[in-house]
């Protein structure tokens, strides 16, 4: 357990992530218009030649698709989409998972089955669309194949989207034994933070104000610490034991 957690502070320290939401609806949808474009091309790469296995899972009555990297006997790492799906860019976050230190068996559940979202509009509507309990399951499902297939442990990480899943699955699924999330906190509906059974590593802004994080230093489970990325802003890691 602490060798997993330790790695995964390893992974994710080196490269923090600032995002900043547009505060009007002009710049959303000039947003919007400049990654559409970007977007699609990403999808093209991603379907493209890559090095991972298109694997297919069962849970209940449903079956996804999942993207696997790594040597097959490596801890298995879920990676968390963002709510545009499994485009390049997850694809890319996975495959650098799988490559670090000893290697790692990545796999990347797809929540949206198969869709993608091109523009900032079409995103938000997948994410809305999305059954948030049913993504647990697949991530839970997800974690069992990947502990079936040669992983004796199983981390879960993820972005924004990923990463509010991420931290509901160190409630609600009980075989995982890892998180780190960035920029993602669950509804207090989905999931309370405070309830994690296994250990949490958080990444958000200074001047994140998400409903579970507000209060971060003042939560006696937690050790908290800053952190500044390359464009010198102020971050804060967060990790519950």
């Amino acid at each position: 357990m602490e060798g997993m957690i330790s790695t995964c502070s390893r992974i994710f320290s080196s490269g923090l992530f600032t995002v900043n939401k547009p505060t009007h609806t002009t710049r959303a949808r000039t947003l919007s218009h400049r990654l559409s474009g970007y977007r699609f091309r990403l999808r093209a790469m991603a379907d493209s030649a890559t090095p991972f296995k298109k694997v297919q899972i069962q849970r209940d009555d449903t079956t996804f698709d999942a993207y696997v990297i790594g040597k097959d006997d490596a801890p298995g790492i879920v990676v968390l989409q963002e709510w545009w799906g499994v485009d390049f860019e997850i694809k890319n976050h996975a495959e650098k998972i799988s490559q670090f230190d000893s290697g790692y068996k990545a796999l990347i559940p797809d929540l949206y089955r198969g869709k993608v979202g091109l523009d900032v509009a079409e995103a938000q509507h997948l994410m809305d669309g999305l059954d948030w309990q049913g993504a647990v399951k697949d991530i839970q499902a997800s974690v069992n194949w990947l502990k079936s297939n040669g992983s004796k442990k199983v981390g879960v990480t993820g972005y924004c989207m990923g990463g509010a899943l991420a931290i509901a699955s160190s409630v609600l699924v009980p075989e995982v034994n890892a998180v780190v999330a960035f920029y993602g906190v669950p509804s207090p509906e989905l999931a309370d933070p405070v309830n994690a059974k296994a250990p949490v590593q958080a990444h958000f802004g200074e001047d994140d104000a998400f409903v579970g994080f507000s209060d971060v230093k003042m939560e006696p489970d937690c050790s908290w610490m800053y952190n500044r990325n390359n464009l010198g802003r102020a971050s804060m890691i967060a990790e519950f034991a």
